[in-house]
């Protein structure tokens, strides 16, 4: 009597030890051996199915995470010339894309548009000559946060310079760099560069 006992304990803790439960797997031993054990089973199975439904959502969420953290660009401007001086302001169009993770800088306007809401680094430098006078803002939104400048002068042959600036944008917010009317830059695009990355979303 005794073994009998045993084994139907045995014969049952075998059936629920496996792993893939569904209601088709429950049989009609298990069921006689332990009625609250297979509506157990079949809430566990219930329950698997969700939680592989909810990993997979969470994966998927990740890897767009991933892709909006990878912003980061960084362009030159193509050519050996002067650019300017010229009667108005000017946005600068740095058509050498080095890299643009994100898509989000635009080599046909010169324009980074934020993606998302974040804490931004962007960084920007010329190479000119001392014939005419430089000035470069970064620009915001049609507002200046910084500048570089360089006089005139007779005697200076070559200029480098330029600035950097930590910025919090909104999802859409514009940034570039402009021109000062009646400056100029030297064209090359391994001196005369305008780059930026997203740190963190806020």
């Amino acid at each position: 009597m005794n073994f009998t006992i045993w084994m139907l304990v045995l014969f049952c803790g075998l059936t629920l030890a496996q792993n893939d439960v569904n209601e088709t797997e429950i049989s009609g031993e298990t069921k006689l051996c332990f009625p609250e054990m297979s509506l157990l089973l079949l809430e566990l199975g219930a329950v698997k199915a969700k939680l592989e439904a909810v990993e997979i959502k969470l994966e998927e969420t990740e890897s767009q995470v991933l892709v909006l953290n990878k912003i980061v660009f960084s362009a030159g401007i193509l050519g050996n010339a002067a650019i300017g001086p010229f009667t108005t302001s000017k946005t600068l169009n740095y058509t050498r894309v080095i890299t643009n993770l994100g898509n989000a800088y635009n080599q046909h306007t010169g324009i980074f548009v934020a993606p998302v809401r974040g804490m931004y680094y962007f960084s920007f430098f010329y190479h000119a000559g001392g014939g005419h006078p430089v000035v470069l803002f970064l620009m915001k939104n049609n507002q200046v946060v910084v500048e570089c400048t360089d006089h005139q002068t007779s005697h200076d042959a070559a200029d480098n310079g330029g600035n950097a600036a930590f910025l919090e944008l909104q999802q859409g917010d514009q940034v570039y760099v402009q021109l000062e009317a009646n400056c100029e830059v030297w064209g090359d695009s391994y001196t005369t560069t305008f780059s930026g990355f997203l740190l963190h979303k806020v």
